[in-house]
């Protein structure tokens, strides 16, 4: 290959290149050691190359450019292999060379040349991935190396890589960390040895960072693990691992539900640039909590003045399609959120000594946001205003289409739907269709939670309010009020109720949803009453069990509005559906909101605060499960070391984090942390978490087991209240019995506000990137637990049927999985998309969860058939035959339980079977008139009009006794099997299918070392099998002609008698298809067991787990050239 130009200070530096070729201008060198097997030069060399970081490390020729005269040369190019490399030199001497010696200055003959080799370069690197790289020359040699050393196809994108130790035991192995989209792998050459090995990420359980002495990142799979040290990059090379692990198993594994960025689903276009930005971007939305689908434009450092505090705060401007957001370099000290719909304009003011580049944002509330010491704020500020006017434009058009709909319709200021509750009052019969308004206010309003008489908790509601109506005079009102850490003590006391929802529409920046989709939440209404799915029976079962204590939920005016907000959002994001704990959640929050505004709250809530969650599997509740008990590690060291197993504790923490604690907490205390939550997002669960389990450590630590555990938990938390319910009614009946219980101590009342104070001061450090950043690597280990229970699940089911050892049975469904992802890998994803496309819903889950296409399928047959034979094409034809077999209902996809049905029938059934499988795969419809086989099946050459007849040597009498024994004992087998009615009778073959069969029979013995006795066996059946063929054949024939004498005669009489009637020109009765050749598959069984020889090879069983071994070898390389192949023939 050719490479950037490089200067050498001396030629032959401690000898350790040795010249093959040379000319005035040009030298052509070999590494020494190269080609010479055993030789100690050689090795030390290799090992030089492979500890020090040198560019010939594993190219073993390079091509010099020298100057005549000067003592400095040129590496200009370098390859593995002389042939590549003599074609460099060959390209030199006929192009260059003659051209040299016209040039009189020695310096311009090296700018010439480098400036060539460039041009070469920069012609082999457009449209490759090293056009992408910061670096494409240093790139490309990395990228050829990788697809060196493991042979995968060009189309698997290399993303980085890094100089790293791998350890094995206490022995470090210097070598090379190669990153791509699908793998991580490791090569080293150190003293003649070689090692290289490559860990597909679907494989990878479990990323952890590692203290060996060094810091190290330690790698599991399912089989081993693995560590790797580095001096340098050790944290990024930790966290593009992490990103790229999470990436494919997202994208590998049916993660349904699973949000993944639109870049991310195109691999060929991620890059480590690509990764770095997304990292931020991911980042930047759980901090600020925006929309998922929100892009990340710009990043700028920058101070933003503070008139609460009269001073400019430094911090980083993220701008995104729909926000200016700003977060202070102390993560959460000060932040702010301007939403673009909310800006008038965007202005640069006069740059001064004091004020360096500023910039005036103005936002409809008649505020202003100075921001100052921005970089490229000219550059910023363009790109800020185009997406603006884009904005402004684009809501003009929408402001102008609803306003042309309200004026075509009647002026109501609430909505009508009808439909039918399916609710009746004890003393109605009668159905009714209830008319409904889409409710204006809060259910609060109408219905009071509170006991009456309860005067404190008026005069605290009170008093909460005039400290928000202060905060507000310092620190703004809306969606771009300054957030700080003084609003986090307001929030830990408890929103009043008369702002709450307001707040948390702030907070969560639904407002901006809501201001945005006027209208819309009325018109999912509409469409969506009256429609039944599996999720509106879901939400009509629960709709009676959210919150069944508080009033607003006694009353069909509350169970109508959770009804309505419910199925709205079902029918706004299928995907999520209805899921359970979405039902007390959407209680809570139409008590405190208006009804539209509540939707939009659960909008922000399932899709952008609580990513994953909502979904079939609850991916999203369960990595952050996983993230808690690492943090219970890190932060509760002493509970950790008493209760070495915190999967029970986190396991407890499941519904606290689905229903933010609304399950577990009184109804007041649940919703000041359902304040927090939305002041916070999810960090407040956490930490609050973490407060529950350091309140009650001592307890947890003498507990005697789990279940006491679980009811010190729960008396604690039954026992938080807060200042605003004095009575302790509303608390659950569990508490009564819980506090009953004799083994465990009377709990006092615990103050909602202090917890959350407390949670505050000693966990309060706990950062969102954090958080981000455990979430990505547990969610590596979550969906990988349930990749097993899939497993497993698959297993148990197909294991009933089958013969195979389940150890056996769980490599080949490994293989198949296998299989199924190589094409994800580098093939077609037309076959994935069809799969997704063609999910049956009669069909269970596990059934579906990995299928083969033909090429998937007929790649897996050449590795697993027990007698692959001779011809490679023979080979194939059987592949699509059984394909076809095995796909009953026709939608081009090969079930695992399918699959190793077919595999059990060859490996562990028995004689007849195996027999009986060949014979279906050589009649319609495995066989068929179409298919592209240049065998005489389609002309026979065998005459059909003679029998063939054999010579039998002589045997023993006994010997062909035992045969005729052994066939009645088979046709009596058969017989009672037909009776039972357990299979049905096969349909018989022809000749030409019975030509193919033979045909099939006669590779199966290729290679055989009994080939010869074989051959002559099956020619001797064959010769059998064609006279029951000709003999049946003949007495038919010999029917037919009876027949149409018969039919002849009374036609000649009908005529005569002047009738019309004609008989069938086919005689008889009987279709055409009766007079042919034809075998049945009991005469063909019968025959073959008159051989000891055919017997003897079917019987003798195949070692599977030598050909799964061998499959796991080949797998890889051999599917990788054949997707080659098919995708330079395309």
């Amino acid at each position: 290959m050719w490479l950037n130009p490089e200067e050498v200070l001396v030629k032959n530096a401690l000898k350790l290149w040795v010249s093959e070729k040379s000319n005035d201008f040009f030298l052509l060198q070999r590494r020494r050691g190269h080609g010479e097997q055993g030789r100690i030069s050689g090795l030390l060399v290799g090992a030089l190359d492979t500890v020090l970081d040198s560019n010939a490390r594993v190219t073993p020729f390079r091509i010099l450019l020298q100057v005549p005269g000067s003592q400095i040369s040129w590496v200009i190019a370098s390859g593995a292999a002389i042939e590549e490399v003599n074609k460099h030199w060959d390209w030199l001497v006929h192009n260059l060379l003659h051209s040299l010696s016209v040039f009189e200055n020695k310096e311009d003959v090296a700018s010439f040349v480098k400036g060539k080799v460039k041009g070469l370069i920069a012609e082999e690197t457009r449209g490759r991935q090293a056009a992408q790289e910061e670096d494409p020359g240093k790139f490309r040699e990395v990228l050829l190396k990788f697809e060196l050393h493991f042979g995968l196809p060009s189309s698997e994108k290399l993303v980085t890589h890094y100089s790293c130790c791998c350890w094995k035991g206490r022995v470090p192995r210097q070598g090379f960390l190669y990153l791509s989209i699908n793998h991580m792998a490791f090569y080293s050459f150190l003293l003649g040895k070689e090692v290289k090995f490559v860990i597909p990420w679907a494989d990878v359980t479990r990323l952890e960072r590692v203290s060996t002495g060094l810091m190290a990142i330690r790698v599991g799979t399912r089989q081993r693990q693995r560590d790797f040290s580095m001096f340098l990059n050790l944290d990024e090379a930790f966290g593009v691992m992490g990103q790229l692990a999470d990436i494919a198993l997202r994208r590998l594994l049916a993660s349904e539900g699973l949000e993944l960025d639109r870049v991310l689903q195109q691999p060929a276009r991620i890059t480590k640039r690509v990764l770095e930005e997304q990292a931020l971007r991911e980042y930047v939305l759980a901090l600020f909590r925006l929309p998922r689908g929100e892009r990340l434009h710009d990043v700028a450092s920058c101070s933003v003045w503070t008139p609460h505090g009269r001073c400019h705060t430094a911090g980083s401007l993220y701008t995104t399609d729909s926000y200016l957001c700003f977060s202070s370099r102390e993560e959460g000290h000060c932040t702010l959120i301007i939403p673009l719909s909310e800006v008038l304009s965007i202005e640069k003011a006069e740059s001064t000594s004091l004020l360096p580049n500023p910039v005036i944002v103005s936002v409809r509330s008649k505020k202003a946001f100075q921001l100052i010491e921005l970089q490229d704020r000219d550059e910023l500020v363009d790109s800020l205003n185009s997406r603006l006017r884009a904005l402004q434009w684009k809501n003009s058009m929408f402001r102008s289409k609803t306003h042309s709909k309200k004026a075509l319709s009647s002026p109501t200021p609430y909505y009508t739907f009808y439909y039918d509750t399916m609710y009746s009052d004890g003393d109605e019969v009668e159905e009714q269709v209830l008319r409904n308004t889409v409710n204006t206010e809060a259910l609060m309003t109408a219905f009071h939670h509170n006991q009456p008489g309860t005067d404190d908790n008026k005069s605290m509601e009170q008093v909460k309010e005039r400290l928000w109506e202060d905060h507000f005079s310092e620190f703004g009102r809306g969606i771009h009020m300054f957030r700080t850490e003084k609003i986090q003590k307001l929030v830990a006391m408890g929103i009043p109720e008369s702002l709450r929802g307001e707040l948390w529409m702030t907070f969560s920046d639904a407002c901006s949803e809501l201001a945005s989709h006027q209208g819309y939440y009325a018109s999912l209404v509409q469409k969506s009453m009256g429609q039944n799915s599996l999720a509106t029976e879901e939400i009509e079962r629960d709709l009676h069990r959210s919150l069944p204590d508080h009033p607003a939920f006694q009353n069909p005016t509350g169970i109508a509005a959770l009804r309505r907000v419910l199925t709205a959002y079902a029918h706004r994001n299928p995907k999520i559906g209805y899921c359970q704990s979405m039902n007390i959640l959407a209680s809570v929050l139409l008590l405190f909101a208006k009804e539209e505004e509540a939707f939009w709250l659960l909008v922000a809530v399932c899709e952008r605060m609580l990513p994953d969650y909502f979904n079939r599997r609850v991916i999203g509740a369960q990595v952050d499960q996983s993230v808690f008990e690492e943090l219970i590690r890190e932060r509760l060291l002493e509970l950790a070391e008493h209760i070495p197993d915190l999967s029970p504790l986190s396991s407890v923490s499941l519904s606290w984090f689905l229903t933010l604690f609304l399950s577990v907490l009184p109804f007041h205390s649940a919703v000041h942390v359902v304040d927090c939550f939305f002041f916070h997002g999810i960090k407040a669960i956490f930490q609050l978490g973490l407060a529950v389990l350091d309140a009650n450590a001592t307890q947890l630590c003498s507990s005697a087991d789990d279940g006491q555990a679980l009811m010190i938990l729960t008396s604690f938390l039954d026992q938080v209240r807060s200042d605003d319910s004095s009575s302790p009614a509303s608390s659950p009946p569990a508490a009564e019995t819980s506090s009953s219980n004799s083994s465990i101590p009377t709990v006092g009342h615990t103050n909602i506000t202090d917890l959350i104070n407390e949670s505050y001061e000693k966990f309060g450090d706990l950062t969102v990137r954090q958080v981000e950043r455990l979430r990505c690597r547990h969610r590596i280990q979550v969906l990988q637990a349930h990749e097993d229970t899939t497993k497993e699940n698959a297993l148990r089911v197909v294991t009933p049927e089958v013969s195979i050892s389940p150890e056996y049975l769980a490599d080949v469904y490994d293989l198949f999985k296998t299989e199924h992802f190589i094409s994800l890998y580098w093939g077609d994803s037309s076959s994935a998309a069809a799969a997704l496309r063609s999910w049956d819903s009669g069909r269970s889950y596990v059934e579906q969860q990995y299928r083969l296409d033909r090429p998937q399928f007929k790649s897996l047959y050449g590795l697993l058939v027990p007698w692959p034979g001779g011809s490679a094409h023979h080979t194939d034809t059987l592949a699509n035959r059984t394909f076809t077999l095995l796909d009953q209902d026709q939608d081009s996809l090969i079930t695992f339980r399918e699959f190793a049905c077919w595999l059990d029938t060859f490996y562990c059934e028995e004689l007849n079977e195996k027999i009986r499988l060949l014979y279906r795969l050589h009649i319609p419809p495995a066989l068929t008139e179409s298919e592209d086989d240049p065998s005489p099946m389609k002309s026979p050459l065998l005459s059909t009009t003679r029998p063939l007849y054999v010579d039998l040597p002589s045997g023993d009498v006994e010997e062909v006794k035992d045969y005729q024994e052994q066939l009645k004992q088979m046709l009596q087998d058969l017989l009672k099997e037909k009776e039972k009615g357990v299979e049905k009778p096969l349909p018989l073959m022809n000749q030409r299918e019975f030509i193919q069969f033979c045909k099939t029979l006669y590779s199966m013995f290729h290679g055989n070392p009994e080939e010869n006795d074989l051959f002559q066996a099956i020619a001797k059946v064959t010769s059998l099998v064609l006279q029951i063929g000709e003999a049946g054949h003949c007495s038919s024939r010999r029917g037919s002609e009876v027949s149409s004498h018969e039919e002849a005669a009374s036609t000649q009489g009908a005529a005569e008698t002047g009738t019309e009637d004609r008989c069938p020109t086919d005689g008889s009765g009987n279709s055409q298809s009766e007079n042919e050749w034809t075998v049945s598959y009991a005469q063909i069984l019968a025959s073959l067991l008159t051989e000891q020889a055919l017997v003897n090879f079917f019987e003798t069983p195949v070692d599977l787990a030598a050909k799964v071994a061998a499959a796991k070898e080949k797998q890889y390389h051999q599917r990788a050239g054949l997707l080659v192949l098919q995708q330079g023939t395309r």
